[in-house]
């Protein structure tokens, strides 16, 4: 019965380790890097401030651009 009792409280001693900044800084950046991105070619991507030619993105994101409030025509 012992040593029931002490596998116990050995499991139970485990911390988990805090992730540093460090770790989670890049996959920040990069994930708001995306996220302003997509809201470029929702919200923008017609007109002059246009990045591709011919209205190919602007019709593929029509619909989004629609839930989100964007006004397109």
């Amino acid at each position: 019965m012992t040593s029931i009792v002490h596998a116990t409280t050995a499991q139970s001693s485990a911390r988990a380790e805090p992730i540093p900044v460090s770790a989670i800084l890049p996959w920040a950046v990069f994930g708001g890097l995306m996220l302003l991105l997509t809201v470029y070619f929702v919200g923008a991507e017609e007109g002059a401030t246009s990045l591709m030619g011919g209205s190919y993105v602007h019709e593929f994101v029509h619909d989004g651009r629609h839930l989100l409030g964007f006004p397109c025509h």
